[in-house]
């Protein structure tokens, strides 16, 4: 009899027909058996083979209609995309090589991001249900335990055994949330989808938590085909026969609550026969519903015991980044940002020798998903440009934790759905924020107990408690280890105490005990007036007015819960108000970089010694940040989705009590890097209405000596620009500014009055953009000081026709540019040609007696220069009197040749002496030690020409002063 690939229409074939085909051979596969309706399947030398059948029974259809013979798996789809012109098979891969390659929104902030060459694969370890219970012992905290050698496995021998003769069927990948359960399924399917993984035939993945979410039985037949359609040709084949190649994953198994018991869960083996889909896993870990079928389950560690041993043939957990290298690895691939530079490999260099140090990042790392969040940090902070979009903080945090819990709920089986941020916003939110008020970060078992409030909780409470411990509980915190004591808590990353606990206050989860009861009353009365209010409209007709006025009374409580909700919401105002402004943090360096700080160990510069006594006590300055960046409109859409709801009324009375504090405190002169973080913190509230108002009090910036970035540049401008008012001064000094800062900086700039951009080391890109700056028409700039920073003659080429086509500055201090005679002399001619300069200076730029002299010359032709300043150059004594002479000739022109001339110049000796020993750390102390020599010649030559016995003492006494601070420099070379 051959092998037949149609049967015609209405052929009547008996049962004994069909049970004929179990001896002959199959033409595509070679002798063996055929397998129709159940009978056991051809057996071929390449492969287990499944029987396809279009329709499985002739008695269920009615007819015999399309009836093909058993074949394999592989052939079957030959055969199929022969006819229809696409394999199955080949279409799933693609298909799921697309949905497991999907790069969700998260991700699009990472410039070089490729799935192929950012992957570093998590260690995973053969484990046991006892080591389970042993990770899971302290405090109920998950901890790390680092693997044995002998244990590692790759994931491709997840299902293979030293013992081919009994290979594993079911096997349960267990892990805490963060060490790569996700990365090792990804990899699995996706080397599946390469062609890597040739074990198994097809791979079908599962969500338990769209499982848990369909309402109504279904059949595995039918759950395949609506997930799979492409699979819909050979759904029934899989449901035949044995199926030693095919692969189902399911993963988070804790969404689901399984019950192996036989009086909960019937025996079922047929397909098509709809289940719950609890009871449809049941019966395939059973091996009762398609037994030769392979089956990868993962889950929580609080959900291991909820599958039975006997139905689990192996146990493994992952152990997440085990090692330095592979925690670097990671970093390494996800920050190849294109167009790597200098910078870039210095950056990574410190992050990885932080990495070696054995420091508290290190430990942090071995949680893949910290790795994440540390490394889209460091793309924020480091890897901004002018034309990239801009992330909040707030709203990369907000971001992890959607990737790391999506809109997962705390327990199934509980009858209120509380998701597990929302739960994590009302437990680990009130540690954080009581540890933020006691200034704490290590947390003990009693300090976990009174905030979970362990002894008011039900049974079924308790449970979810115990759950929530195991499975979240350590992601957020890790055990640190102490002798002699019991262990103690913290946040694995400090950041996200902050964040937590700004959570907790913005979702309103503070409440006092008239709150909470209020909130119960009110919901209560509130409904109880509806139905009072429909019974009210009726009477209304037959009883008189007066006396309905007395039962409307039962709104009064209401009305009174909406006041206490509204002084809650001002208390949250005030609460971020009161943390920003602590008088305790204006000696702290700002809150970006605090953040660089942390991850890459460097040690935190304090400007006094004030901040120095300090150094060691927690800042938590991300708090209120954090509660800013809550309310922005993008991060409430997040939170929508994480099942915290943040309602646009609760973000208008914060907003308008905000703006009454915070004019209140921004009308002081704030600290440089406090004011860097109040533009920091609104930005982070993305509200440029709102920070357009609190913006038009700041008539000037001082920014001095914060180590500026662009993302720092970023917030500046994009805050300030919320309002058009002109700024008076903007002071710029020791920032460490460059060309990519400067550009970004432009718009603020260019509507500037006084600029600063003294002791910042500008190189060539960083001058091409002052010359812009200078050139743009709009460039109203009538003060620029470019004190400290070196021309070199590229530069002067740069910014020299700048000056001559500006039409606003009147005043430009050149003042220790090291320019010399040859730069002055390129200067010159662009000097000449501006036509509305008032005052240069040009003093300590070692220009000679001869070059001053041609440059005083020029001066006389100049239509509005008043004042040159030539001091502390290399002019002789003679040198000076001869332009004191010169200047006294000249109409309306002063040339100032020694530091004393004129009274005005006088009384600022002692700022530029401050200005020189503050300064001394960021020069080089053997020009400091020039420099003061020239300021101490240019003392005793004044103190020789005056006559003044009281202005001879007070040069003799700053004298000194600078033969104290020359000691010392020679002292510390």
């Amino acid at each position: 009899m051959q092998c037949l690939k149609h049967l015609p229409t209405g052929s009547k074939w008996t049962a004994v027909k069909l049970q004929s085909l179990r001896t002959t051979g199959c033409p595509l596969t070679g002798a063996g058996t055929v397998t129709l309706a159940g009978i056991p399947c051809l057996q071929s030398s390449e492969s287990p083979v499944i029987a396809m059948i279009r329709n499985v029974s002739v008695t269920r259809f009615g007819r015999p209609e399309f009836l093909q013979c058993g074949q394999c798996l592989v052939h079957h789809c030959k055969s199929l995309s022969t006819s229809s012109g696409q394999d199955p098979i080949e279409q799933h891969r693609r298909r799921l090589r697309d949905w497991f390659s999907h790069v969700p929104n998260e991700e699009m902030r990472f410039g070089s991001y490729s799935i192929k060459n950012w992957r570093v694969d998590p260690v995973i370890v053969e484990s046991s249900p006892e080591e389970n219970r042993e990770l899971t012992a302290k405090l109920g905290v998950y901890s790390h335990i680092e693997p044995k050698q002998s244990q590692i496995i790759k994931v491709d021998q997840v299902f293979t055994t030293a013992c081919d003769e009994s290979p594993v069927k079911n096997v349960l990948l267990y892990g805490m949330v963060g060490t790569g359960k996700n990365a090792m399924v990804n990899k699995l399917v996706l080397d599946w989808c390469d062609g890597k993984l040739s074990q198994f035939d097809i791979i079908l993945p599962f969500s338990c938590v769209d499982l848990a979410s369909q309402n109504q039985p279904t059949s595995l037949n039918k759950l395949i085909t609506r997930k799979y359609a492409q699979l819909k040709s050979i759904v029934p084949q899989i449901g035949l026969g044995k199926q030693g190649n095919v692969l189902f994953i399911f993963t988070d198994l804790e969404q689901l609550r399984l019950d192996f018991r036989l009086s909960k869960t019937e025996l079922c083996n047929d397909p098509n026969e709809p289940l719950p889909p609890n009871s449809m896993l049941v019966n395939l870990l059973r091996k009762y519903l398609l037994p030769d079928v392979n089956i990868l389950v993962t889950t929580r560690p609080s959900a291991v015991d909820s599958i039975p041993p006997m139905y689990v043939g192996r146990y493994v957990r992952t152990c997440g980044f085990t090692d330095v290298e592979q925690q670097y690895l990671f970093f390494k691939n996800r920050l190849n940002i294109s167009g790597y530079d200098q910078a870039n490999e210095n950056l990574m260099n410190m992050l990885y020798r932080n990495l070696q140090r054995q420091s508290q990042i290190t430990s942090d790392c071995f949680l893949p998903s910290y790795c994440w969040i540390i490394c889209a940090t460091l793309h924020f902070l480091h890897f901004t440009t002018a034309n990239t979009p801009i992330q909040t903080l707030t709203s990369l945090y907000t971001s992890f934790l959607r990737l790391n819990f999506g809109g997962q709920i705390l327990d199934a089986s509980y009858q209120q759905d509380i998701s597990i941020v929302r739960f994590v916003a009302k437990t680990v939110g009130k540690l954080a924020y009581e540890g933020i008020e006691k200034r704490k970060t290590l947390f003990s078992e009693e300090d976990l107990q009174r905030c979970f409030e362990l002894d008011t909780k039900a049974e079924e409470e308790l449970n979810q408690l115990t759950a929530f411990q195991i499975d979240v509980l350590g992601f957020f915190m890790s055990p640190i280890a102490q002798f002699n004591s019991d262990p103690l808590l913290r946040f694995t990353i400090p950041a996200m105490q902050e964040y937590v606990a700004a959570l907790y206050i913005v979702l309103g989860e503070k409440k006092s005990v008239l709150e909470k009861v209020g909130m119960v009353v009110s919901d209560t009365i509130g409904k109880a007036s509806e139905d009072v209010t429909a019974i009210l409209a009726i009477v209304s007709k037959l009883v008189p007015f007066r006396i309905l006025t007395l039962v409307r009374l039962v709104n009064i409580f209401p009305r009174m819960f909406k006041k206490i909700s509204a002084k809650s919401k001002k208390g949250i105002a005030n609460t971020m108000v009161f943390e920003m402004f602590k008088q305790d943090d204006e000696f702290n360096s700002d809150v970006l970089e605090q953040i660089n700080v942390s991850i890459l160990g460097e040690e935190v510069e304090v400007s006094s010694t004030a901040g120095g006594e300090r150094a060691g006590t927690q800042c938590f300055e991300l708090f209120p940040i954090f509660m800013a960046g809550l309310l922005a409109q993008n991060n409430r859409l997040l939170l929508e989705q994480l099942g915290c709801t943040i309602k646009n009324i609760t973000v208008r009375e914060i907003a308008n009590n905000l703006k009454k504090n915070l004019s209140n405190v921004t009308g002081k002169q704030l600290p440089s890097s406090e004011f860097m973080d109040l533009l920091f913190f609104l930005y982070e509230l993305q509200n440029d209405a709102f920070a357009g108002e609190i913006c038009k009090s700041f008539q000037s910036l001082n920014l001095s000596q914060v180590q500026m970035t662009p993302l720092k540049c970023f917030v500046i401008t994009s805050i300030m620009n919320t309002s058009s008012h002109p700024i008076e001064e903007i002071n710029l000094s020791l920032c460490n500014l460059n060309g990519d800062c400067l550009k970004i900086l432009q718009t603020l700039l260019i509507r500037c009055r006084d600029l600063n951009l003294q002791f910042n080391n500008l190189g060539l890109g960083a001058w091409q953009e002052v010359s812009n700056l200078l050139m743009d028409p709009h460039c109203a700039v009538q003060n620029l000081w470019l004190c400290d920073n070196a021309l070199s003659e590229a530069a002067v080429n740069c910014i020299g026709p700048a000056i001559a086509h500006n039409r606003s500055i009147t005043q430009l201090s050149l003042l220790n540019t090291s320019l010399g005679d040859k730069g002055v002399k390129m200067l010159t001619p662009y000097i000449r040609d501006n036509a509305h300069l008032r005052d240069i200076n040009l003093a300590s730029n070692h220009i000679s007696e001869h070059t001053a002299m041609d440059l005083v010359e020029m001066i006389k032709t100049h239509p509005t220069l008043e004042r040159v300043h030539l001091y502390l150059n290399e002019i002789s004594d003679r040198g000076k009197q001869n332009l004191q002479v010169l200047s006294r000739e000249q109409d309306g022109v002063t040339v100032l040749a020694s530091i004393t001339d004129e009274s005005n110049i006088s009384a600022y000796w002692s700022l530029i002496l401050k200005n020189i020993s503050q300064n001394t750390a960021n020069r080089d102390k053997e020009l400091v030690a020039d420099y003061l020599t020239l300021f101490q010649n240019e003392l005793t030559f004044s103190r020789g020409q005056t006559r003044n016995l009281w202005k001879k003492l007070k040069l003799l006494r700053v004298e000194n002063g600078i033969e104290t601070l020359l000691k010392q420099i020679k002292q510390e070379n």
